[in-house]
Formats: structure tokens, sequence, C-alpha cells
């Protein structure tokens, strides 16, 4: 007992506590598993993202604004061309309908992206055509090159003409793969390239048209970047222009994929917790079999220094072959995950995990063991010699190093949270989110416990369930508390997704309008509503930017870290003296209000989201920029809505007088029977090419397939969490296994057959399955009812028989597993347990 380690006692603790030792091996691999390929997959991208940020941005310097840039900043791009320090392409994109021209064309129409480029076009990266010729000897004056999802729809080829704006070009070649337009699933239609030689013909860009305008520049020495974008930079209009460097160019692509990301991080994390969790209950349950030994152990002269040193030696054997199997799972399963977000994600999302991510890995799972361990192993200092003469468990008080190890560890978890996501705002809200949920949760179970023992059962075997489930030293409690907190994740998923379908996918409401007609000129409006036998609503928009709160100016940069909407982008004003049909004041008295002479003064409406969005309340005075004019209004009334999102709705609404005069377009919102709206559509277009349309009903069947899409991608990884609950309910019935086969021969000693015992274990686990479902479904429940109703504002189905059929699959599943792993305790032979174990 001397020396430092005894390998036959290793040896005979590995073999005999295999099954406690497989359990936790594959719950330090589930701790690390779905990190460790997330983390790879997400630096893969990360990484292509930044060695491809030139062909992805299209340029050294990125110059962007939603109208025709300004005089100084235009003269001082020329002077830098001229002087040689940069080559300059500019582009323009916009979203427009386009149909089929000439004999043969059918009366098809399709939204589609139409960007219209030089003949320098592209700087960097490359526009891949069918032909395999370079887009600039193709795209000519008269031509146009278009995706081949344009030919497909509009039953079109290379050759035919396509109809845009007022100019019939002809069809020169399809784009197979452009590096700037890495996705597709986030645009209303592909793409339509035309020269900008028929900028002027198409006749598309007028005034107040939504047009994204882009100057993309390359240096001519890497060197002067620096220099040229601090002179750009101090020539913009603030608020209307913005200079981006390739290394710092935001786009939506990154945006989708950092939040897409992020969300699944937290879920990983939820997955490292509760197989943490399941780490414990395996240790507890090897520490509880070998209670007899270790104190035969102690008996014969080994020292509480001997126990802990070879136990801890096992626990870091096992969670180095547990951490090895999870990275090496993590990575199988990150190559898997370029083709589970295949469409989603840029530049073909590659796993990348070096020998750093490997090494942090590894790391990481041989924190997560200290961590989740510390406490069983500490526990070892209870087990005495007097425990070779009784049966019952020596109790493990609670003492002061008990709370100071959870202190401890709770503030290392949220350290790694933080870590993990980059955020520290949101990494303590998260872990104080768990903490209230793991709280709730064992609240809720605790009741749900002492009700039911207070049930009087004339039924024997559900009885002597109830009792083994509220014996002393039973895990009942932290099984339903984990296996709760995982299924409240899945059912709240589950209940979002199916809301959202219900809202905006299968449930379309039969008096929504199903026609969106965008960029309506203010001269085209009387000849646009005689298409319609009633005369549609016209909504004027005027784009702006939002630039201070009360004085305060609007800080860009932090609002765009922002994951929901924020202040920084560009709002569309209107005005108008009334409520609509789906709108209700919840702030102020009226819309506006009058002055003495019964004018009004420049005053705002906002809808309740802005409020949201930032601290606006009554009384505040939002100062804008509309197309370079600074206008100032003083918030007088707070709009909420009464439908769903379907509907037209506006953030800022101001009074018709000060607006009437400012660059607009009109939108109208219509409804039209589906098999007409393309027929109209073709009308429309004849006599006013610029008209847009958003059919939709049509985008509705599209965000369907991306909600299934992203359901499935969160399902996958939420999954995994589901599973290390299952490991914590198997762990916890070998941790309480002497109990039970205690259990079962008592039974079949007072005559009980092995079908009576089965039965007592199937109620025993029925009822902790329906505990478990009963407890996440309530909390689901509440969690999708806020979702719905504070952040998507739609109505909420609760779907009382889909939550019915997860309760009663969650019960099979619980039984099913509890039951497989009672199997070799129902088949003990009582004498040969008596003998082992003394009398009981």
């Amino acid at each position: 007992m001397k020396r430092l380690l005894n390998k036959r006692f290793l040896l005979r603790e590995l073999v005999h506590g295999r099954r406690h030792g497989l359990l936790f091996i594959l719950c330090v691999a589930l701790s690390l598993t779905t990190m460790t390929a997330l983390n790879g997959f997400k630096g893969g991208v990360n990484r292509s993202l930044f060695e491809d940020a030139r062909e992805l941005h299209g340029g050294d310097i990125i110059l962007h604004s939603h109208y025709p840039f300004s005089p100084a900043l235009r003269s001082e791009v020329d002077k830098l061309v001229e002087e040689k320090r940069v080559a300059a392409v500019k582009t323009h994109r916009f979203y427009s309908v386009v149909m089929g021209a000439g004999g043969d064309a059918t009366d098809a129409t399709l939204l589609s992206e139409i960007k219209i480029v030089d003949e320098g076009f592209p700087l960097y990266g490359r526009v891949e055509l069918a032909s395999g010729e370079p887009l600039r000897t193709v795209l000519k004056s008269g031509t146009t090159v278009v995706a081949e999802d344009v030919l497909k729809r509009l039953d079109l080829q290379v050759g035919d003409f396509l109809k845009v704006g007022k100019e019939e070009l002809r069809i020169a070649d399809t784009v197979l793969y452009e590096s700037d337009s890495p996705v597709n699933i986030l645009n209303f239609g592909p793409r339509v390239f035309v020269s900008d030689a028929d900028l002027e013909a198409v006749d598309l860009v007028r005034t107040g048209s939504r047009v994204h305008y882009e100057v993309l520049l390359r240096v001519a020495q890497e060197s002067d970047l620096a220099e040229i974008y601090s002179q750009l930079q101090s020539k913009v209009l603030v608020g209307q222009e913005r200079v981006e460097t390739f290394r710092d160019a935001g786009s939506r692509v990154k945006r989708f994929f950092d939040n897409l990301l992020f969300f699944l991080s937290l879920i990983s994390i939820f997955t490292l917790l509760l197989a943490g969790l399941g780490m414990q209950s395996c240790l507890t349950a090897l520490v509880r079999q070998k209670e007899k030994t270790i104190a035969v152990t102690r008996t014969v002269g080994a020292t509480s220094g001997f126990l802990y040193r070879h136990y801890l030696v096992l626990v870091l054997l096992q969670g180095l072959a547990g951490a090895v199997l999870g990275v090496g799972l993590g990575v199988v399963i990150g190559l898997y995950l370029p083709t589970l977000f295949e469409g989603l994600l840029p530049v073909q999302g590659e796993t990348a995990i070096s020998f750093t991510d490997l090494g942090e890995g590894l790391l990481l799972g041989f924190v997560v063991v200290l961590l989740f361990t510390f406490l069983p192993l500490y526990r070892l200092r209870n087990i005495k010699p007097v425990a070779i003469f009784r049966s019952d468990k020596n109790a493990s008080g609670r003492d002061m190093v008990f709370y100071l190890v959870v202190a401890a560890g709770i503030a290392l978890i949220t350290l790694l949270v933080i870590r993990q996501l980059e955020d520290r705002f949101t990494g303590l809200m998260f872990m104080g989110g768990i903490l209230v949920l793991i709280t709730a949760i064992a609240v809720a179970a605790h009741l749900l416990m002492k009700s039911a023992t207070a049930l009087k059962i004339r039924a024997l075997s559900m009885r002597q369930a109830l009792r083994s489930m509220t014996r002393a030293g039973n895990a009942t409690r932290s099984i339903i508390v984990t296996l709760a907190s995982a299924l409240t994740l899945l059912f709240a998923i589950y209940l979002v997704e199916h809301n959202l379908q219900s809202a905006y996918v299968e449930s379309y409401p039969e008096d929504a309008p199903n026609l969106f007609c965008i960029d309506i000129q203010p001269d085209q409006r009387e000849g646009f509503s005689a298409f319609f036998e009633e005369e549609p609503e016209l909504f004027p928009i005027i784009r702006a930017r939002l630039i201070a709160i009360n004085g305060e100016q609007i800080r860009r940069e932090e609002e765009l870290k922002k994951k929901s909407d924020n202040f920084a982008r560009e709002f569309n004003l209107t005005y108008r003296e009334y409520l609509l049909e789906d709108e209700v004041l919840s702030r102020g008295e009226e819309l506006f209000t009058s002055n003495k002479d019964g004018g009004v003064d420049l005053q705002v409406s906002i809808l309740d989201t802005v409020t949201e969005m930032g601290d606006i309340g009554l009384g505040d005075i939002l100062l804008f920029n509309i197309q370079g004019v600074e206008l100032e209004a003083r918030v007088t009334s707070v709009r909420s809505r009464t439908k769903s999102m379907l509907y037209p709705f506006f953030y800022f609404v101001f009074p018709g007088e000060y607006l009437k005069e400012a660059p607009q377009t009109f939108f109208s919102a219509v409804q039209v029977d589906q098999e007409e709206i393309a027929g109209l559509q073709r009308r429309i277009l004849r006599q006013y090419p610029n008209i847009s349309f958003i059919n939709v009903s049509k985008a509705a069947e599209d965000i369907g397939v991306l909600m299934e899409k992203l359901t499935a991608i969160v399902n996958f990884f939420a999954s995994f969490s589901l599973l290390a609950g299952g490991l914590i309910l198997v762990s916890s019935i070998l941790a309480t296994r002497l109990a039970r086969t205690r259990e079962a021969v008592y039974y079949k000693i007072l005559g009980g057959k092995k079908g009576f015992v089965y039965t007592v274990f199937i109620w025993e686990n029925g009822l902790i399955g329906l505990f478990s479902a009963a407890v996440a479904l309530v909390l689901a429940h509440c969690g999708s009812w806020a979702l719905c109703h504070y952040l998507f504002d739609i109505p909420y189905d609760p779907d009382f028989v889909a939550s019915v059929l997860l309760a009663l699959m969650t019960v099979v599943v619980v039984i099913l597993t509890g039951f497989l792993s009672s199997l070799n305790i129902v088949g003990q032979k009582p004498a040969r347990f008596l003998w082992e174990n003394g009398n009981g």
C-alpha cells in the first residue's frame, strides 16, 4: 500500500467497473462531440471567409449606398482612378420582374435580382459561365447572362430573349458559379446580369427606386490601402454612404452564419452540461457499487490518499479515452456538417479541425472531467470500514467544501460559456437562464413527487413503484431534472416551428394580401390602380436612417452586433393621418396631436417593435437623415398590431404635410386569385416595367422549406442533449442497482413472480418519463408562447394532440431504456444475492 499506484488494484477496478466505465466514457465523448464538430466547422468557414474575402466582396475597398453617390465621393474615386492608384467598377443591384420575350415566350414572370455591371467586372474572384468564356467578353450591350434557374422557371434557353424593364435582351450564357454570391437561400430570385451600357435602356433605376449602389476598388499598391480608405471615408455622407475594406466588410451571409452557429453553440453547451451531470452520476454509481470493497480496502490499511489517487487515475484514464473518442466523433460529424448545411452557408463550408483545435478539445475534456467528478471523489472520505457490516449508505453531508466546489464549478462553466460564445453578456444571460430552468424543473419535480406519494393507490405494483421512486438515495429527482431539461429544449423547438409553419405557411389567412407591388412611381399611381376592380391602397415609402435619439448619436458598430433588429439599418418611412385596420394605439391618446393653431408639429408615431429595439418612448426626439436632409420629430404615439406580419406595417409614420414632397415610391399589397397573378403581372409590366412584384404565398412556401431545413439542423444538435439524458437514466439505474436488486429479491421471496417485478419497474420508469414530459411540456409551452407573442408577433397554437404524442413517446422511450437496463437485476437469484450481501 506504500507504493504510489497499485496496478493490480487499478486493473481490477477497470474490469469490474466496466459498465460504469463505458457509460462514463460515452458521457465524456458526448460532452465534446458536437462542440468539437461545430468549432471545427465554424473555424473552417470563418477561415475561408477571411482568405477569400476579396473574392466574396469583389474588391479591396467597397463603397455602399442606397442612393446615387454624392458628388464629393464620386470626385474622389475619379481622382484615384486618374492617378492609377485604384481600378474601379460600379454595380447596381435591385429586384425586378423579368419575363420571356418573342413569339415563343410564355406568360410566366419571375422576380429576379438584376445586377448591372461595368465591363471590368469582376475585379476579384470569378463568374463561371457554361461556355467557359470570361463574363466581360460575353456580356455586351443588348445581351444578358442569367442564372440557370431563370431558364428552367421561364422555359427559355440560351439565344432566347428576356424582357428586362423596357428592353428585350438576348440570353448569351448562363452562370454556373459566382464568387460574390455564395448563398441563394436568402435571395428572393435568381440573378440576371445586365451590361452597364443598357442601364438607361432598361429604365428600371428611377428616383426613389430601391437600388443598392456599389463601387468596387482594387488598389494598385497594398501599402496604400489604409490611406485610400481614410481619404474616401472623409468624403462620405454619414448615415447614407459607407466605405469598407475587404477585411472588415460585413455581409448578410456572415450575419446569418454567425447567428445560426451562435444558437447551435448554445445547444452544444447545454449538451455538455447534461453530459457532465452524466459523468457525475456514473462515478457516483461506481462508488456506491464499490462501497464495501472500498471499506475493506480501508480496513487493511489503505489511506484516503491512496483511494483518491487511484480513483483519480481511473477517472483520468477513462476521461482520456472519452475525450479521444469525443474529439474523433467530432471530426467525423464535422465532415458531415457541410452536407447538413448545404445551401445555407458560403464558400462551400468545410470543416477544418487543426491540431490546435484537437488539443483544445482534449484540454476541455480534461477540465470537464475534473469539474464534474470532484464531488463523487471527495465523498470517498465518507466510506468508513464500518460499511462492511451495514447495508445502508453513508450519509454524504453537504459541508462547506461541497458548496465551494459547486460555486467554483458554476464560475468555471460560465467562463467556458463566455469563451465559446465570445459574448460576455449573452454568456451570463445563458447561464442565468440555465440555472432558472433547472431550478424551475427541480421545484416542479419535487411538487410532483410529493403529490404522487400522497395519492392513495390500490394497485400494488404502482404503489410499490411510487415507493421505489422515493426511497432514500434514489436519483429520481436528478433524472427528472436532466430529462426534463433536454425535453424542454426539444419540445420548444417543435412548438415554435409548428407555430411559424401555421402562421406563415400552412394557414395563410384568407383575407391576407398575397401580392406585393413595389417601386410604383408617383406618376404611375392612377394607371396602376386602373388594373384593379377595387382601387388598391397605396402606401408611400421614403427611405431614411435614424441618426440620433434625444441628441445621442446612434452607435452603428454596437447596433450591428445585435442578434436582432437594430437602429443601424435603413428604414422605410411613410405618412398618413389614420390607423390601419390592424393597428391600435398602445400609448398616446391619438396618432398625432394638434397645436394651438390647429396644425400638427413635426411628429412621428412608432410601432411598439421600435420600443423593444431601444429605449424610446413618448416625447422622445428622433433625428432622421432622409437622403441627405435631416429631419427631427417628436414621438407622440406608439402603435400595436392585431394581425400577423403578412399585413403591411411601418415602424415610423409621419403626418402627411411634412413628407409629401420627399423623394418616394409607393407600395401596394393586394389580394389576387393565385391563377390570375401571372397574367396581372404581365399586363402591368407591359405598361410599367419598373414595378416589381413579390408573390407572398410562394414566398411563404420558400420560407417553409427554409424552416424545415433549419429545424432539421437544430434537431440534429438537440438530439445529442436527449442522448445525454438517456445516459443519465441508465447510469442512475446502475447507481441504485443494489437497492433495486434487493427489492426484486424481496418481491420474489414474498411470492412475487418475474412479471410482477417487471410491472413495478415499468411503472417506475413510466412515471419518471411521464413526470419529465409533463414538466418539459409546461415549460416548453410557456417559452414557446413567449417567443411567438413577443418575438414573432403571431398567434399561439398549443397543438395539444402533438403535445400528448410527444409525452407518450417520451414515456415509451424511458420505459424501454429502463427495462433493458434492468433485465439482469430482475434475473438475480435470491439465494445468491442474500449469500453475497448478508441478510440485507
